[in-house]
């Protein structure tokens, strides 16, 4: 890669430390840039430089730097600049090599509603919808029911709504107009028609600027929640051969349509009950978040390819020398607490545990502060198999190995996920996730985990040294021999009061059992009823098999369980920004009524009124930070008035 000696990375987290891992392996010297949040991230360590900046969206600053530091070009990774024409533009105007598709192709392609008016004019088959939309009840009943809102200007899943009632469909506009408006700008919609049992089918595609089209094959990413991509996996179970090469094509005409180059992927709507019918949703002019699994089953280095096109070099590839090899499957990894409606989390990396024998895209180490200014996304484990059976038993390993001990991930719901009969079969849709949500998220805590929690604190209160006074063990001892330590332990909404007696361990009323542990370094041991078990620990924190789960110690050792709160505060359920408050003090409100919108990481919570009552406090006010748990606002109810 003699075209370029120093590429800047406009990006932070897991896809900047992706794409300056390609640079460090083509000797390419890297540039990061970060803002103040990221001032000690991994990014900003393993770049050759790192230049401050006031924000990734900030061009000039962007600009600025690539020009300061020398760099000859500029890669946007995904997410914030990376489908943006003009910072695509302000970088030739500098003299920088922008690694993506021409300002044009990104217009064409960023615009869904010219987007499916150019494709289907290349013959490449569209969802039947409308655009410019006026009256939105009128057009719903035109396009018909169940329909998709969509911007127009954007994608990943941001201020699309479901309709399938009429009479949901104001408060859907009023949200989805306010999300797209906040994420991309621009709050133009269109409507579509919502394909039932639908499939998300996805193509890779790679444009030279000589003319060279190439598909490599498809990724298919069904396992979605909320129109967010959870797991990805190439290639497809549901496509035949034939199919692929159609969908490849259509795929190829999309890009040639707009004179693409560069990495880039064509998305495809495919009904389960249909699958040699496919319609084009949208194209995505930038790298996107599942490539590694394309990496994983055609051995191609997408990020060099990018650079190698950037540079003005010809594909050396033909159609015919893409193959996929076996099967590769990808699960993104959020800070995100499952078991609460999967709001962000935020915190400290205490410790950390990544699997071997699996890549790991990640932009965590021991000490990254994760908080609420970006996306909820750490890191993607990915597996390669031979086949799709043993993708999915690796990857569920890898997950297994996984742990983030400091703050609360979506690790052991994806686990679940992957363990779903349906998902093991190949029998998926975009709907499976919200249709088994309930037996995929489950909020207890294994009572293994008081268990160990309980003895790492016995252990952490043994006294050290030479001489140790008896007085100091911690056994409980008093007139009559030891009486044991007890604690009284929560996890979430979880508690277990737990007895220690010398060598036995008791839960609840349950019987006592002979036990032993021992602590080396941050590992845990524990020999339990003949069973063995290794944790990692930091803190408070403990972590197995993929699921790490913070235990505090509650005073008051001897309370009840099941205490319960008073319906009438509203807590914010994430740390986060309030966006709209939709009440006044002193306003009646219906038990479920929306109070306040907070976001945090990109994702809106209406948090709703507990009870019939009238809101006899309101704390907050739009644009306020608020913390987990804050209080926002007092409902009393109604018969407390």
């Amino acid at each position: 890669m003699s075209v370029f000696n120093a590429v800047l990375v406009a990006n932070r987290g897991e896809i900047a430390v992706r794409v300056i891992r390609t640079l460090r392996e083509l000797g390419v010297r890297s540039v990061a840039v970060y803002s103040d949040a990221d001032a000690d991230a991994r990014h900003v360590h393993d770049a050759d430089i790192a230049v401050r900046i006031s924000g990734y969206l900030s061009t000039s600053d962007i600009v600025g730097a690539a020009l300061e530091t020398g760099a000859q070009a500029v890669h946007p990774g995904y997410g914030f600049l990376a489908e943006n024409a003009g910072f695509a533009r302000a970088c030739a105007d500098a003299g920088l090599v922008f690694i993506g598709p021409p300002a044009e192709a990104i217009e064409a392609m960023g615009d869904k509603i010219h987007a499916k008016a150019t494709v289907s004019a290349a013959g490449v088959p569209v969802v039947p919808g409308l655009s410019d939309v006026d009256d939105f009840a009128a057009a719903a009943g035109e396009v018909g029911y169940p329909l998709l809102l969509k911007p127009s200007a954007g994608g990943g899943g941001k201020g699309m709504r479901l309709v399938t009632d009429p009479a949901d469909l104001a408060a859907a506009v009023e949200s989805a107009q306010r999300e797209a408006r906040s994420a991309f700008g621009d709050d133009r919609l269109l409507l579509e028609r919502f394909v039932t049992t639908p499939r998300h089918i996805e193509i890779q595609v790679l444009a030279d600027a000589h003319g060279t089209v190439l598909h490599l094959g498809e990724r298919e990413c069904s396992l979605q929640r909320r129109h967010q991509k959870i797991i990805e996996e190439a290639p497809s179970v549901l496509l035949d051969e034939a199919t692929r090469e159609r969908m490849g094509a259509a795929a190829v005409e999309a890009a040639r349509s707009v004179g693409y180059t560069g990495a880039g992927t064509v998305e495809f709507i495919v009904s389960d009950k249909a699958p040699d019918e496919f319609f084009f949703m949208e194209m995505n002019t930038r790298l996107q978040v599942e490539h590694p699994v394309t990496e994983l089953v055609t051995g191609l280095d997408l990020v060099a390819w990018q650079l190698r096109i950037a540079a003005g070099e010809p594909l050396s590839l033909t159609q015919q020398d893409i193959h996929l090899n076996g099967h590769a499957i990808e699960a993104r990894v959020y800070a995100e607490d499952p078991s609460r409606g999967f709001i962000p989390t935020g915190g400290t990396v205490l410790e950390l545990a990544e699997p071997a024998g699996a890549r790991v895209d990640s932009w965590l180490r021991p000490g990254t502060v994760v908080g609420s200014d970006y996306d909820p996304m750490l890191a993607k484990v990915i597996a390669w198999g031979p086949d799709r059976a043993a993708a999915l038993h690796r990857l569920d390993r890898a997950l297994a190995g996984t742990a983030v001990l400091g703050l609360t991930t979506n690790v052991s719901f994806l686990r679940a996920l992957l363990a779903d009969p349906d998902v093991q079969s190949g029998q998926l849709d975009t709907e499976l996730v919200e249709r088994r949500l309930d037996s995929l998220v489950s909020g207890e805590v294994p009572e293994e985990f008081f268990v160990a929690a309980a003895l790492d604190r016995v252990i952490g209160l043994q006294p050290v040294g030479d001489v140790v006074d008896p007085w100091d063990v911690p056994t409980g001892w008093r007139l009559g021999g030891p009486g044991g330590v007890t604690m009284r332990l929560q996890a979430g909404e979880t508690e277990a009061l737990v007895r220690v007696e010398g060598a036995s361990v008791t839960v609840d009323d349950g019987p006592a059992v002979e036990v032993s542990a021992r602590r080396l370094g941050n590992r845990l041991e524990v020999h339990r009823a003949g069973e063995f078990r290794r944790y990692l620990r930091a803190g408070d924190w403990l972590a197995r098999d993929g699921r790490a789960v913070a235990i505090r110690e509650r005073p008051n050792l001897l309370a009840a369980h099941g205490e319960t709160i008073e319906g009438g505060p509203v807590v914010s359920p994430m740390p986060g920004t309030v966006l709209v408050v939709k009440v006044s003090a002193g306003e009646p409100v219906a038990a479920g009524a929306p109070l306040v919108v907070v976001e945090a990481m990109k994702m809106e919570h209406t948090v709703v009124a507990p009870v019939d009552g009238v809101v006899s406090e309101l704390r907050v006010q739009a644009g306020q930070q608020v913390a987990l748990d804050e209080t926002l606002a007092v409902v009393t109810p109604e018969a407390e008035r």
